[in-house]
């Protein structure tokens, strides 16, 4: 039998079966994943390579896994775990397709910094990335201009962006929509407002929310564990929020192909391997000195450089 993994606490799993029935299950010792003949609804592939990669690897089940099970005795038994076609680390989460990445317009203030991190770090997965911009209602409209002005600069990039409030969901439609037919997941730091939002799209789901403390600037974790919920015709995670990203798996070569809003002014470059940092004849900078890059863009990819930099020496 085979489902998919939507929500573990500690060493149990809730699976949804092929039927769209919910049953309750425990992981046997050792698990390694398989390739089951024939590709299922819930089946993902990935090369033959990596398959054969999977099959010898010993792992641990996590929430968007597609599993077999099997019923021993009074209980259900993960026995295998089919090929991720996607494997997150944070949030810890397997097979998502699209992440909306929630940033709030106030409290915690909107940080281009962070979203330049998420969207570096996330670079490498094949993913369809959205931005959506919370509690809207909170701050003046010259604000939200300010904002939205700068986030279409992302939108020329390829990443699409929704305003939506706890109030009135302003674009609630368009991103049901974007649900159908995908595995979603719902990222960003503490307390911009994720578990409010899953409240707004899903009637009667009442997820804990918190308001942010005054006093450290930031929200207490109100989602302890990650779970995948059925929404028009797709599912979709709430994860635990976090306050920190870091670089320690990524290399300077990943960040140049990361900022792919640099990758129409590389052919311009004097050299082939340039940084994009301090040397002469550089395409990028000189989009730069046009207007044609954003500043906070190039700047924020200077700081990721020295960043990774730092961490390479470390190790």
């Amino acid at each position: 039998m085979i489902g998919q993994i939507i929500k573990q606490i500690s060493n149990q799993y809730t699976i949804l079966t092929h039927d769209n029935k919910l049953i309750e299950a425990i992981a046997r010792g050792k698990l390694r994943y398989i390739e089951l003949d024939g590709q299922s609804s819930f089946y993902q592939s990935v090369s033959s390579k990596t398959k054969k990669e999977m099959k010898h690897q010993q792992i641990s089940p996590k929430v968007g896994d597609i599993v077999t099970y099997t019923f021993v005795s009074d209980h259900y038994v993960i026995q295998d775990i089919q090929p991720r076609k996607t494997d997150l680390y944070r949030p810890d989460i397997a097979n998502v397709d699209q992440l909306f990445l929630v940033f709030s317009a106030t409290s915690p203030e909107f940080s281009f910094v962070l979203l330049d991190k998420f969207l570096t770090v996330l670079s490498s997965y094949e993913l369809n990335i959205v931005i959506i911009l919370t509690k809207t209602d909170k701050v003046n409209d010259k604000d939200i201009q300010a904002l939205t002005s700068r986030l279409d600069y992302y939108k020329h990039m390829g990443y699409e962006y929704l305003r939506l409030n706890a109030k009135t969901l302003e674009d609630k439609d368009v991103l049901l929509k974007m649900l159908t037919n995908h595995v979603s997941v719902i990222a960003g730091q503490t307390g911009v407002g994720k578990s409010t939002l899953l409240n707004g799209l899903i009637p009667n789901l009442n997820l804990a929310t918190q308001e942010i403390s005054k006093a450290l600037g930031r929200g207490k974790h109100t989602t302890r564990h990650t779970e995948l919920y059925p929404l028009n015709g797709g599912l979709i995670a709430d994860t635990p929020g976090f306050s920190k990203l870091s670089f320690e798996q990524f290399d300077i070569e990943a960040l140049n192909v990361a900022f792919k809003d640099f990758n129409q002014y590389k052919p311009s470059c004097k050299f082939q391997s340039c940084a994009h940092i301090h040397e002469p004849s550089c395409g990028v900078k000189e989009a730069l000195d046009k207007g044609l890059i954003m500043q906070s863009r190039y700047d924020n990819y200077v700081s990721f450089y020295n960043e990774i930099k730092s961490v390479k020496r470390k190790y």
